[in-house]
């Protein structure tokens, strides 16, 4: 097949021209040829290099989005979303400073988890651990919460920074009532897998405090910092075992669609005024949430269970011990008589009488919750922490004054 130069030459040996024009036309043909054939060999290798660079930023694209999903993927384990966001989004996040600002803070706590913890394997430790995070994470990032810090079995969670929320108070709320629901499903996987159930505690404070990144050049963590935020964590102190407690900044804030169960002065450590704490039952509005009942209606033993206890704060500096008994129980609570009044809140450490040396020496722990009655005998204990040993006792009681 011809190309279009060989057609061009013999359309020059077709015309009437001498020969040596017709030599230097064919000269000109060849040069205009080989340039040609230059051009069409640069215009290929160019097309292929075009085609390698198109492969080559392809790949590179790709591997650019894997390293950022990587990325995103190391800091979201260490970084709230919010927080991970806003240093993607603005880097000079990054640089050292803090803010004031108005935020809720929450604090949650297990319920004597080191005594759970101590009667455990490492291994199971971590595995519970990290199937109560999976699901208190999840209800957190729901609502919009920045988990601010794990600290072994508590939560620090912060809401309002780094960005601002509205609703930050309400949010706080409804995400502690959706928590301590969700205990159940924790429960659920842990009674699945041979380990002990949890119980959980939650403080939420509404404060000012400084927000933002301090450390060094080196090391620096997005953090709140003020006295708000120790008060939080005495706040969750008071809690027993499937409780929510908040400060009286929280319940202004949130208005009428809360459902209070109980409120009470109580006078945390440091503190020179008395501080009032309100317990959450549920809350109202578009939000609609409401604790779930768990526990279980006291029963009255066919033989009360003799006690020896140990106030743990109070003015008792001492630590006297004094002897009660155990008049009605359930799973997690227990109606105790008592040598006098004690103020509610109180820690108590307990230790079972008429047993052997070894169950006697099993120290358990419960927490008063309610006032002296109108007989101002007994009193009813939250339990805080229970040894396998000394639940076994209670529970064989328990069967035998149902049976």
């Amino acid at each position: 097949m011809k190309t279009d130069l060989d057609k061009v030459k013999d359309t020059i040996l077709k015309m009437n021209i001498v020969n040596g024009e017709k030599e230097v036309a064919f000269q000109l043909l060849e040069k205009v040829e080989g340039e040609l054939k230059t051009l069409n060999y640069r215009l290929e290798r160019t097309l292929k290099e075009k085609n390698t660079l198109s492969t080559l930023l392809s790949h590179t694209s790709e591997d650019l989005e894997k390293s950022s999903e990587l990325i995103k993927k190391i800091f979201g384990r260490n970084l709230s979303t919010e927080v991970m966001n806003t240093l993607l989004e603005d880097p000079s996040a990054l640089e050292l400073g803090g803010e004031k600002r108005k935020v809720t803070i929450m604090m949650t706590d297990l319920r004597g988890f080191t005594a759970v913890s101590e009667r455990l394997k490492p291994e199971q430790v971590i595995k519970m651990l990290n199937s109560y995070f999976e699901v208190m994470v999840d209800v957190v990032l729901q609502y919009n919460g920045t988990i601010n810090e794990i600290i072994g079995d508590s939560l620090l969670v912060i809401f309002g920074a780094p960005k601002e929320m509205a609703d930050r108070v309400q949010q706080s709320i409804a995400c502690a009532i959706e928590m301590q629901n969700a205990m159940t499903k924790v429960n659920e996987q842990n009674r699945a897998q041979g380990l002990p159930e949890l119980e959980m505690g939650i403080g939420l404070n509404e404060t000012e405090v400084i927000v933002g990144n301090i450390g060094s050049s080196k090391r620096s963590k997005y953090t709140v910092v003020g006295s708000g935020v120790n008060m939080t964590s005495r706040i969750e102190s008071y809690t027993v075992g499937g409780q929510i407690l908040i400060s009286e900044s929280v319940y202004k804030e949130a208005g009428e669609i809360l459902c209070i169960d109980a409120q009470r002065n109580v006078l945390p450590k440091g503190a020179q005024t008395p501080l009032r704490i309100y317990q959450v039952g549920g809350i109202a509005g578009h939000y609609n949430l409401a604790l779930e009942a768990k526990d279980q209606a006291l029963v009255t033993l066919t033989r009360e269970i003799p006690l020896r206890y140990t106030m743990l704060e109070g003015k008792d500096i001492e630590r006297k011990e004094f002897e009660g008994s155990v008049v009605r129980l359930s799973k997690n609570c227990a109606e105790i008589t008592l040598c006098g009044p004690i103020s509610v809140l109180t820690n108590l450490k307990m230790n079972l009488g008429d047993v052997d040396e070894k169950l006697s020496a099993r120290d358990f722990y419960g927490k008063v919750i309610e006032p002296p009655g109108k007989k101002g005998a007994t009193q009813l204990i939250r339990f805080t922490s229970v040894p396998l040993e000394v639940d076994a006792y209670f529970q064989a009681h328990l069967k035998f004054a149902t049976s």
